[in-house]
């Protein structure tokens, strides 16, 4: 994988563990030579995980609509900043420039931004590994609620595997990567 997407808040929610997560993301995606695709804002979550990324000599690209960058603060300090006229636009870009997606803690936003690419997927419009990092269980209830959609048949079983999880970013990051080298080999046999 060269590049990840990552989805989170423009804001750093109530606790530190949030903000921290997202810092030690940024830091072991630069450490793994992976590179960043983000929402372009220097606050939050996004910019912790930017700065965190750049702090450690990695590539951080931010897509970002023109109508967000003086509301989100745009972070002109990354590599390269993209300003798009749209959110469509910023969710397509994001995804051309990315081999995969996580969600990190977040809003309505990071969650729309989710699962319409865990949507993608099972429409099989990509085969790119999308992922939640369950930093200190803020995602249990959805993926309760997921659970509860497959037991009442309306998430097929099949696509339950879709989004893979981990609590701690180097374990995601794993999980990510695992996901990506059974999808070539299996696009590639020998």
């Amino acid at each position: 994988m060269k590049r990840l997407c990552v989805f989170c808040g423009s804001k750093s929610g109530r606790r530190s563990v949030f903000k921290d997560s997202a810092a030690l993301l940024g830091s072991e995606l630069a450490r793994r030579g992976i590179g960043l695709v983000y929402g372009g804002a220097s606050v939050g979550l996004m910019g912790a995980m930017a700065d965190s990324a750049l702090e450690s000599g990695g590539e951080v690209i931010g897509v970002i609509p023109r109508a967000l960058a003086d509301i989100e603060i745009a972070h002109h300090d990354v590599t390269e900043l993209l300003i798009v006229e749209t959110m469509h636009e910023r969710k397509a870009k994001m995804a051309e420039l990315s081999d995969g997606f996580i969600a990190l803690p977040g809003g309505l936003g990071t969650l729309e931004e989710l699962f319409e690419v865990v949507t993608w997927r099972q429409l099989g419009l990509h085969e790119k590994p999308c992922g939640l990092l369950n930093v200190d269980g803020y995602f249990d209830h959805l993926l309760a609620f997921l659970r509860l959609g497959a037991s009442e048949g309306f998430v097929t079983k099949e696509y339950q595997h879709l989004i893979r999880t981990a609590s701690q970013p180097a374990a995601l990051l794993d999980v990510m990567q695992d996901a990506a080298s059974a999808k070539k080999s299996d696009s590639h046999p020998q």
